[in-house]
């Protein structure tokens, strides 16, 4: 178990939008709204960090949110909540209006905002129906971030290259506080290119031991990049299901998350934390312990609010390292 020195600087979120996906009627207007501001409020009191988000254009059966529309409508909503973009499907966009909107956001809110990157294709039509060849998605990926972090610097950027063309391309007014571009993906190409243009990594479904495989990686490519002043801001998301004991939790999560992927949930339970908050806390301690200081939550309970206060109780338990 994580010990308390190791798990206090550890920031803890939390993303409820799946359920709005795949349960229920869906909420719009002031109804989602205000049902959204207690959720807020629930998180703040509960002592969660930030807020979580997502983004797909038209996941499985067109499903899916605006990543950088949703993050500004949470930070105008609660000043008391970050927001963890994550991934934001940077390549299905092009990097200038990209770089705009990431500084719209932030003039919101500064300081209190973070993107997890990530080039998609769990659902590959999604990809392709934004107009760009799924083969193509890392090279693109890779021109595409380091235009928007010399963007986002507030350079006069002229570039052409094999996908973007910029000529004294500007943005103002540049961020107060610099914005944390994080990079997701679970391949090698991933992890140089989080060495060599990210802030960090952020992993899903993998291993405590590929977890601290991936940062050893991803800092090595940065050192020889040259990049030795970097803050790293590694981190991990799980989905994960709370109950009374396991195979409630299980039956909370699997649903959800065969709904989404339409995938059997058995090629991802091994990676998906579902028990008692003890349970969930014991499974990601070691991940906290591989050098990740960002723990974003997924969580299925009885309901939104008991999902927010079981996270809350598994933070609890890991700062105290129960």
């Amino acid at each position: 178990m994580a010990t308390a020195s190791v798990a206090d600087g550890v920031r803890f979120g939390v993303n409820l939008m799946p359920q709005l996906w795949v349960d229920g009627p869906v909420r719009s207007g002031r109804g989602l709204l205000a049902y959204r501001s207690r959720l807020f409020d629930r998180m703040t009191e509960a002592g969660i960090d930030h807020v979580m988000v997502g983004d797909h254009v038209m996941f499985h059966g067109g499903v899916g949110n605006d990543g950088l529309t949703d993050a500004a409508s949470v930070v105008t909503a609660t000043e008391e909540l970050d927001v963890y973009l994550a991934v934001y499907l940077m390549v299905l966009r092009h990097p200038l209006l990209v770089a705009r909107q990431i500084l719209t956001v932030a003039q919101l809110a500064p300081g209190r905002l973070s993107l997890g990157l990530g080039i998609g294709g769990d659902d590959r039509r999604e990809v392709a129906a934004c107009g760009v060849d799924p083969r193509s998605r890392g090279r693109r990926m890779d021109e595409s971030l380091a235009l928007v972090r010399r963007l986002l610097d507030g350079e006069s950027v002229t570039h052409e290259g094999e996908f973007f063309s910029l000529a004294e391309a500007r943005l103002r007014p540049t961020p107060e506080q610099p914005i944390p571009l994080v990079v997701g993906g679970r391949s090698d190409a991933a992890l140089r290119r989080a060495g060599r243009l990210g802030d960090g990594w952020l992993g899903i479904w993998t291993s405590p031991a590929r977890c601290a495989e991936a940062i050893q990686a991803v800092e090595q490519h940065g050192a020889e990049a040259g990049r030795t002043d970097v803050g790293w801001r590694h981190g991990m998301t799980f989905w994960c299901g709370f109950g009374t004991d396991r195979a409630e939790a299980r039956g909370r999560v699997a649903p959800a998350m065969e709904g989404l992927y339409r995938t059997p949930f058995d090629d991802f339970e091994r990676y998906i934390p579902h028990g008692t908050a003890q349970d969930v806390a014991e499974f990601v301690a070691p991940f906290v312990d591989a050098g990740c200081t960002t723990l974003n939550f997924i969580p299925f309970a009885g309901s939104d609010e008991e999902s927010i206060d079981a996270v809350a109780e598994t933070r609890k338990l890991l700062r105290s390292g129960s």
